[in-house]
């Protein structure tokens, strides 16, 4: 196994360690060293990759953002294929609500459909307000269980209701 093999590896075992441990754990007490046991690595190998906690879920939810955006090709309407996207991955996105976690998607929602510093200030400040709605939307969505569809939930986005 290469040095890239490994590091693969070890960011897998973090990642997989640290969400098992959030099913019985809030994320506060979870120290990085008890990451890394549950790893079967050593702490270093948690620094070697990560500065906090907060960036293996950041680096996870980033992965599986693109991952899938990668096995879904463009859609016409994106709010459709976002919520499509938190559905798959529900209980990833369940168990970051409970934890309180959920805001570490907002990353990836911004650099989504978020404002960019090329645009001019209203446009920025309306993308802003948008990317901030949806936000809002998915968090209660997901605090409500997820009822909806996709598609059901995009069409009340689109209605305002």
């Amino acid at each position: 196994m290469d040095n890239a093999e490994k590091n693969t590896y070890v960011k897998r075992r973090l990642t997989a360690s640290l969400l098992e441990l959030l099913e019985t754990k809030e994320f506060r007490v979870i120290s990085v060293s008890e990451i890394a046991e549950a790893a079967g690595v050593h702490r270093v190998s948690f620094y070697r990759n990560y500065t906090e906690k907060e960036d293996v879920l950041r680096e996870y939810i980033k992965y599986t953002y693109g991952q899938w955006v990668a096995e879904h090709p463009a859609a016409a309407d994106p709010l459709p294929a976002l919520f499509d996207y938190l559905r798959e991955y529900a209980p990833l996105y369940r168990l970051l609500h409970r934890r309180r976690l959920l805001p570490l998607f907002k990353d990836v929602l911004f650099s989504s459909i978020g404002p960019r510093p090329e645009y001019e200030n209203g446009a920025a400040y309306a993308t802003a307000f948008l990317a901030n709605g949806v936000y809002g939307w998915i968090e209660e969505w997901v605090a409500r269980g997820m009822q909806e569809s996709a598609e059901a939930l995009a069409e009340m986005m689109r209605r305002g209701q």
